[in-house]
């Protein structure tokens, strides 16, 4: 027979914090405010660039004239404890200085891009907040990266949905559903095939680095682009038809636009 040690239940070890990989800390739930009034729940990641740090998300979270969709401010949840995921705050910037936007959007010859950049001031944010950003260095170089049949991620908060005890997004799979490196119908975009819903808009789509390195390394993840909205036929029978399933992603490269130092000419 073989005798186990026991220990009184105070003298248990805790258990060690699961590993998590850093693609959970790359993308903060955002939440759309208009004073204390809680409007709409999105998705959104980090992104560093010599050494200043952005929030990315969908142009349609801080404006949407469209629907009269008009936050004052934006709020995002920051984990405080790597060891411990439970710890996270609220972290709230604002979307309007002195009566003028400080977000940045931007434009093509295509038109308007749904995507938008909020500075943050790394003063104001706690000194123990985790963060992973991506940088200019996890952007497609070579189209060739990314192959007909490769499997993407959306890494997002789907009707606000998430990890509520932990703070952390989910993920879908998605294909690419158009040519990558051809804009989908004249437009800086192209498609996936990904089962979204509302609260995604705003979250990086990304394809695994085959040989991170560098700045990489810490995030070894490709960041493809920015998820806007889902694609439908004008024209579908509601009764008869599904859905597409098929979704809008921005390239990611209109980021080295609108994160250029302020001496640069800014985007509109």
């Amino acid at each position: 027979m073989t005798l186990l040690n026991t220990l009184p239940a105070g003298d248990m070890p805790a258990p060690r914090p699961a590993p998590v990989d850093p693609l959970f800390l790359s993308a903060p739930r955002v939440s759309a405010f208009l004073g204390q009034q809680g409007l709409t729940n999105a998705s959104g990641f980090f992104f560093e660039r010599d050494e200043r740090l952005f929030l990315v998300t969908s142009r349609h979270v801080v404006i949407d004239e469209a629907t009269g969709h008009l936050p004052d401010r934006l709020e995002i949840e920051l984990h405080l404890d790597l060891s411990d995921l439970t710890r996270s705050t609220g972290f709230s910037m604002l979307l309007y200085q002195n009566g003028r936007a400080v977000w940045r959007q931007g434009r093509d010859s295509g038109g308007s891009i749904d995507v938008a950049v909020l500075e943050l001031d790394r003063r104001q944010l706690p000194a123990n907040a985790v963060i992973r950003a991506y940088t200019p260095s996890h952007l497609v170089r070579d189209l060739s990266e990314v192959a007909v049949d490769a499997s993407l991620l959306v890494v997002g908060f789907p009707l606000g949905f998430h990890d509520a005890v932990h703070h952390l997004p989910v993920l879908r799979h998605a294909v690419v559903a158009s040519p990558y490196g051809i804009r989908f119908q004249g437009k800086g975009f192209f498609l996936t095939d990904a089962r979204t819903h509302r609260g995604t808009s705003g979250a990086p789509v990304v394809l695994r680095h085959p040989a991170p390195q560098g700045e990489t390394a810490a995030l070894p993840w490709k960041l493809l682009g920015v998820h806007s909205s889902r694609m439908d036929m004008g024209n579908r029978d509601l009764v008869q038809d599904e859905s597409l399933g098929l979704n809008c992603v921005w390239y990611a490269d209109i980021l080295l636009k609108l994160t250029e130092a302020p001496t640069s000419k800014a985007p509109a």
